[in-house]
């Protein structure tokens, strides 16, 4: 095989899979992608990829990368019916499998002696971001496993995040630096959202009070790029609520088991269980538990005693793409 150009596979076409298997399609690699609802891969195949018809199809690729939402939806791709490996024990297999989910460290673990059980590395290498993110070359990925099998994986990782790849070490530490990141992710929309609405109330226009955070050193990539929906209530989905909430409880999970007090992050969980109970006033509670968790500004709005509404502001992102 030369190098960088192995043949690919990608599982999962979700808001983040479908953007970052593109952006390996568009660099010209060799990629057959699956997806469960065959029709959100097809346009793909307009760009250079191949569509499989189930996972078992991908046995033959060097490298399989998936991007699904749980453990359980990995245990089925992979090992499951029709899955990669579908209890084989011989005959052809990915040589690396890399994964990119959000699932529990104890998940990956068994994935990792199963995988390597079977004479094939895993190599873990969650991403975090959005599918904006994806597009404009600044997703964050950080991997852990072999590192020899890493410098294999790193130019793919590469041409999906950009330069923004860290390798942590062997194991399973990448999954300890993703819950501990999507943890910090709930306790700044918690208290962005808290000091927005106080400025709000105070009578400052949304639009004002983000520039003036966003332009001093307390700024960052986030909160720029959650600016627009914060200002113009766009609950478009990046990230809902309910995943958010699984990440905090991952990482109050593992900090009961390392010792570790997290007395902010407990509190961010009990303010993010709010944002649920405030959803059974919308017309359609469980539609609205789909929306972006950024719809966090209503419930802290409404707790606050004030409704919002959208200011009708064009607010840049700072994840414009040129070009």
């Amino acid at each position: 095989m030369q190098e960088n150009r192995h043949k690919l596979g990608w599982i999962g076409m979700g808001r983040m899979g479908y953007p970052m298997a593109e952006r390996l399609i568009k660099a010209g690699y060799d990629v057959t992608v699956w997806n469960r609802t065959r029709a959100k891969a097809e346009p793909l195949a307009e760009k250079g990829a191949k569509i499989a018809d189930r996972p078992a199809d991908l046995a033959d690729v060097d490298i399989l990368f998936t991007m699904v939402s749980t453990g359980k939806d990995l245990d089925q791709v992979y090992f499951g019916a029709a899955g990669v490996v579908d209890g084989r024990s011989s005959g052809p297999m990915p040589r690396i499998f890399v994964d990119c989910s959000s699932i529990s460290v104890e998940e990956s673990a068994e994935f990792r002696t199963r995988i390597n059980g079977l004479g094939s590395e895993f190599l873990v290498a969650p991403v975090s971001g959005n599918g904006k993110c994806v597009k404009a070359g600044k997703l964050s990925v950080v991997a852990s496993g072999p590192e020899s099998i890493y410098e294999v994986a790193k130019p793919y990782l590469q041409t999906i995040g950009g330069a923004g790849v860290a390798y942590v070490g062997e194991g399973e530490l990448a999954r300890f630096c993703k819950i501990a990141h999507n943890v910090m992710l709930g306790v700044v929309i918690q208290n962005l959202v808290e000091i927005t609405v106080l400025a709000e109330k105070a009578g400052v226009p949304r639009h004002a009070f983000l520039e003036f955070i966003n332009n001093s050193v307390m700024g960052s990539t986030f909160t720029r790029y959650k600016s627009p929906a914060l200002v113009n209530l766009d609950w478009t989905t990046t990230f809902t609520p309910t995943l958010l909430r699984k990440d905090l409880d991952l990482g109050l999970s593992s900090a009961r088991e390392l010792g570790t007090p997290m007395p902010v992050t407990a509190a961010t969980r009990e303010a993010l269980q709010a944002h649920f109970g405030a959803a059974s006033l919308q017309p359609d509670p469980a539609a609205y538990l789909e929306k972006d968790f950024a719809a966090l500004l209503e419930t802290q709005a409404l707790l606050s005693g004030i409704r919002v509404e959208s200011e009708n502001r064009p607010v840049k992102s700072g994840l414009e793409v040129e070009g």
